[in-house]
This record gives structure tokens, C-alpha cells and sequence, in this order.
């Protein structure tokens, strides 16, 4: 005869993993499949998957899919790609759809829960976990190269490491780390490349950009987010500056984009005139010119004065 059941028993664990237990847990717990479908029948309980039990009713929440979606694939599971980043602390790159790593070989239903892609990998999933208790994660540095390496776009692949770093959740060290471990790994010299511009003091994409700019131009490389105040009393920080050997400063805003509002370009008219004054020159260039037109960009600059880098001698 079935032991009773102490509601007690199962609802700590639940409470663990957003309301939601598996029939191998419940089983566990001496729960036989004649009280899950009991519970079931009396809308108490909610069949998710074959695998997985929800022991509340209405919609999930997000953390509840990303618990669904690992616990209906098993216990070698865990979140992974920008998924798991989400979950540590990434911000602005967030994707609806919700990442679950899995071993390559194993046997489920794939398409059993709506808004979760399951990843298959030959990697060592175990190593790749984050050591704590909660929700099975990956940790950072493995989630986001895994993503990246795989991304159509370069400046995508790299922008979200630097953003990684920028944002403390990592360093070049660990993610340097992580590329020797997972090789082989695609891009895996643009990762070390970018890694070496985040070392040298770049702290996002654009900075990156700069750097590689002013290397392929033969130019020295600015001062970035440089503080002033400005002639209005308010304080700016500068994109780039170079201190010509007159002691003149050469600055150079980059442009995100295309204006959309006017009264956005105004703002940023009015900003570079009180940020010019006697000793400084200003100009201006978008994010498109730094990446694919940098030949041209790096001859106005050489023309207004900024120095080239000093040849190196040989040894």
C-alpha cells in the first residue's frame, strides 16, 4: 500500500525550481503516479511535458520555462548561450527564445516546450556548469563564446564578449582560459585578438574599433572617455582625443547612427560647440566609417595633426 503523502515532502523542492517537479523526483519522493494523476484531474497540478509536472496552474514565468526546458531534457542538462548570461547579469542582449544545452546523443522529445532550443554539443557539459545550487547554468565564459562562435556576424560574436567584460561578469584571463579548453573553437584568434584590445584598455566594440583603426593607419591611440566640462557647466566625457605635440587637442565623437529625431542631432550639435573652445578642434565620423572606411578616416586625422606611432626598432 502507498506510504500517505505529506505535502511537505515535495513542495520544498518544487518551491527550488519554480513550481515545477519531475516524475523521476516525484517518484523519489514516494509519490506514485495514481496521486500526480489525481492532482492532475483536480486541476491542482498541470501536465507540462511527459517529463516534467507543474504543481501550480496559469502561465509560466520566464524562469519557470528556463527550469522546464532543463528539467524535461534530464539531469545533464543546463542553460546555456545568452541564456544563461541573462541569467548571471547581461544586460541589453537579451533573446526571447531560451537556450538548454544537452549532450549530443541523448534521446528526447526536442519539441516538447514552446520558446526553448535545445543545443546538442560533444563539449563536457559538467565542466562547463556552473558550480551552485539553483537553476543548472553554464557558466559565463563557455555560454557566450558557444554562442558567439557560431553568429554570422563578426562585430556580434565580438561585441558580446567585450560586453561580458565591460559588465564585470568575467575577465580576458578566464575567457582566455575557456578558449584553450574549448578548442577547437571557430574565431577562436579573433576572440584572443579582441581580448588583447580589452587588455589594452577597450571597453566595448567601438573602443575595439578604434584600436585596430589606429594600428592599421600607423597612428597613436587616443584618450578615450576623457572628462571635461563643457561651457554650459555640465560634465561631457569625450569619445577620443589626441594631444597634438603643439598642445593642441584634436577630439573625435563617433555617431552611433543615423539621426532619427532632429532634435537628437540638435542635441549633439549643441554638444560639440561646448566642448570646442581655443586649443581644441572637433569632428565627427559614424560607427561605419571606423569599421569599413577607416583608410579615409585615418588620412583626415593624419591631416589635422595627429601623430603616427613611432616605427618599431629591431633587436
Amino acid at each position: 500500500m502507498p506510504r500517505r503523502v505529506d505535502r511537505a515532502d515535495w513542495r520544498p523542492l518544487a518551491a527550488s525550481q519554480a513550481g515545477l517537479l519531475t516524475r523521476r523526483q516525484l517518484h523519489a519522493l514516494g509519490i506514485d503516479r495514481f496521486f500526480v494523476r489525481n492532482q492532475i484531474r483536480a486541476g491542482r497540478w498541470t501536465l507540462l511535458t511527459t517529463m516534467v509536472i507543474g504543481t501550480t496552474t496559469g502561465p509560466l514565468s520566464r524562469e519557470a520555462t528556463m527550469w522546464l526546458g532543463v528539467l524535461h531534457a534530464g539531469p545533464t542538462a543546463i542553460v546555456g548561450g545568452l541564456t544563461a548570461a541573462e541569467v548571471l547579469g547581461l544586460r541589453n542582449w537579451h533573446r526571447d527564445e531560451i537556450t538548454v544545452l544537452v549532450p549530443d546523443e541523448l534521446d528526447f522529445d526536442e519539441s516538447a516546450v514552446p520558446g526553448v532550443r535545445y543545443v546538442r554539443t560533444r563539449r563536457d557539459l559538467a565542466a562547463m556548469r556552473l558550480p551552485r545550487a539553483g537553476l543548472p547554468t553554464c557558466r559565463v565564459e563557455p555560454a557566450v563564446l558557444l554562442w558567439a562562435a557560431y553568429q554570422r556576424s563578426r562585430r556580434t560574436a565580438q561585441g558580446v564578449v567585450a560586453a561580458a567584460i565591460q559588465q564585470r561578469l568575467s575577465s580576458p584571463e578566464l575567457f582566455r582560459d575557456w578558449l584553450r579548453i574549448m578548442r577547437p573553437l571557430r574565431w577562436a584568434a579573433m576572440f584572443r585578438q579582441a581580448l588583447a584590445d580589452i587588455e589594452g584598455g577597450a571597453q566595448s566594440l567601438a573602443e575595439i574599433d578604434i584600436r585596430r583603426l589606429c594600428r592599421r593607419v600607423g597612428i597613436v591611440p587616443p584618450t578615450r572617455q576623457r572628462k571635461r566640462v563643457d561651457s554650459a557647466g555640465r560634465t561631457r566625457f569625450t569619445d577620443c582625443e589626441w594631444v597634438l605635440p603643439n598642445g593642441h587637442i584634436v577630439i573625435l565623437e563617433i555617431d552611433g547612427g543615423f539621426h532619427m529625431e532632429v532634435e537628437h542631432w540638435e542635441d549633439d550639435l549643441a554638444r560639440q560647440r561646448r566642448i570646442s573652445g581655443p586649443g581644441r578642434t572637433v569632428v565627427r565620423c559614424t560607427a561605419r566609417e571606423v569599421r569599413e572606411d577607416d583608410g579615409q578616416l585615418g588620412r583626415d586625422l593624419i591631416a589635422l595633426g595627429v601623430p603616427r606611432r613611432a616605427p618599431r626598432r629591431a633587436i
